[in-house]
């Protein structure tokens, strides 16, 4: 039962990023995600990104965990003008 719950999770978490992919603007956004989506499946991305990336990676979840988050109706408000 435990395997069936962490299965419809994974669907759920890919039609979230399906969703967000498709609202992406930024070319080098774009661009990575063809890259890792090409790369061999033996490499972690997690090896390839920058130090910087994964501090940054590091600090978004522990917003997520202290619950310092922003809807995204606020946060393209607020950005709207560079997106």
């Amino acid at each position: 039962m435990k395997a069936k719950v962490h299965e419809m999770n994974i669907e759920k978490d890919k039609l979230e990023i399906i969703k967000w992919v498709t609202t992406l603007k930024d070319e080098t956004s774009i661009e990575r995600l063809k890259m890792l989506k090409n790369s061999p499946s033996k490499t972690d991305w997690w090896d390839q990104i920058s130090d910087e990336e994964k501090n940054a990676i590091d600090k978004g979840l522990a917003d997520i965990k202290a619950g310092r988050l922003k809807p995204h109706k606020e946060v393209r408000k607020l950005y709207e003008k560079w997106l």
